[in-house]
């Protein structure tokens, strides 16, 4: 995840594909990604922890079953995941 002082980055295709390159060369190509999703945060705990789960069902695109909710410090995130990964899919 990527934030700077004013919140965030341009999501633009140019940093999309500095990221993918960025990763093939530190890592290798096993390990690029297939595409990259931004987003204005993460689903996150009052504790503060990820909520990996919540990430797992919305990258397999299956909104329906997110689980227990109930415990996310900011239940809007999660619509603004929903949003984008349906704008990638358009």
């Amino acid at each position: 995840m990527l934030r700077d002082a004013d919140g965030g980055y341009d999501g633009s295709d140019e940093l999309r594909q500095q990221l993918i390159k960025h990763v093939r060369t530190e890592i290798g190509p096993i390990a690029a990604p297939d595409s990259i999703q931004f987003a204005p945060g993460l689903p996150k705990t009052r504790s503060g922890r990820i909520m990996r789960r919540i990430l797992r069902k919305i990258a397999e695109e299956d909104f329906g079953s997110l689980g227990d909710t109930s415990t996310l410090a900011d239940p809007t995130v999660v619509d603004d995941l929903i949003a984008n990964r349906q704008a990638i899919r358009i």
